[in-house]
């Protein structure tokens, strides 16, 4: 005798793949609100959100993928990285300042005295100077 294994109902796949779709379009637009904010928060990265939002409407829901990457403040940028051309040098040198500036404050004034803390907001904030250094310059 065989083992096979059991075939699931049509309709229980379509049940999941809804499940599974709506789940995926929250965690996109959760991901979206945060990179929406670390536009503001430099210690909230923005691009890997934005990535995750994109990913995530793409498997989810043709309609939303199409809406974010339309998007007059973030669709361009998401084409730019996920295409390789990179972003503008004012926009790496603007991030920058506004990292470099939240980083420093939050580390040496709002945390002054939490050592742990102040040495995992540099580290973040070298992390993400690297990412930006290291991405290509958009040449418009």
């Amino acid at each position: 005798m065989k083992n096979t294994p059991q075939q699931v109902p049509a309709s229980k796949k379509n049940k999941k793949q809804r499940v599974i779709s709506a789940l995926l379009i929250v965690a996109g637009t959760i991901s979206l609100t945060l990179g929406a904010i670390g536009i503001f928060l430099p210690i909230l990265p923005t691009t890997p959100f934005l990535l995750l939002s994109a990913a995530c409407y793409l498997r989810s829901s043709e309609r939303m993928h199409k809406w974010l990457l339309g998007n007059r403040w973030f669709g361009e940028y998401i084409r730019n990285y996920q295409e390789g051309r990179g972003i503008p040098l004012k926009t790496k040198i603007v991030a920058m300042a506004f990292l470099w500036g939240a980083i420093i404050y939050s580390a040496f004034f709002a945390l002054d005295e939490i050592l742990i803390a102040q040495v995992a907001l540099l580290l973040i904030a070298l992390g993400v100077s690297v990412h930006l250094i290291r991405l290509p310059t958009l040449k418009k």
